[in-house]
């Protein structure tokens, strides 16, 4: 996935099982942070950290969206246990981390297994691919994001 590219769309399912395409958000930037699974320390970390800029992000216009591998009740779980603002996609077959190309090879104890990288794009209000965020340090990152945008916003005018 390249910078400044039209991202394709997609439809999945929320952790309230609704469905939900990211065309559906058109018109407004879109943070998309992928996360290895709910409700483990580091993704706890970073879904709360986008919980507490979540009225800053929201001020700039932006939509919130985290996506994992777990289920939509995995998801409500979640979301419910930590009170987040924003709504969580359950990527349960894997296509959207495949479309953005999150799943790598990771060694967990000794042992090879593929699981989601922590990696957030942002998304513009025309689905074209803004930024990046490889290789994501859970802590702080909320934070990062925003100044993000509104550099981008500052950018725009």
């Amino acid at each position: 996935m390249e910078l400044h590219q039209k991202v394709a769309d997609f439809t999945l399912q929320t952790d309230e099982e609704k469905t939900v395409s990211l065309s559906g958000y058109a018109g407004q930037p879109v943070i998309l942070f992928f996360y290895p699974r709910a409700n483990t320390p580091g993704c706890t970390i970073e879904a709360c950290g986008f919980r507490d800029a979540f009225k800053k992000l929201q001020a700039a216009g932006a939509v919130v969206l985290g996506i994992s591998r777990d289920t939509p009740k995995a998801q409500a779980k979640f979301r419910a246990q930590y009170d987040l603002p924003y709504t969580l996609l359950a990527d349960v077959d894997e296509k959207v981390c495949n479309q953005f190309g999150v799943l790598k090879e990771k060694n967990m104890y000794g042992k090879k297994v593929w699981g989601i990288e922590r990696t957030t794009f942002v998304i513009g209000p025309d689905q074209t691919l803004l930024h990046i965020f490889p290789k994501v340090t859970p802590a702080g990152h909320a934070e990062e994001v925003l100044a993000m945008l509104k550099e981008w916003k500052k950018a725009k005018k």
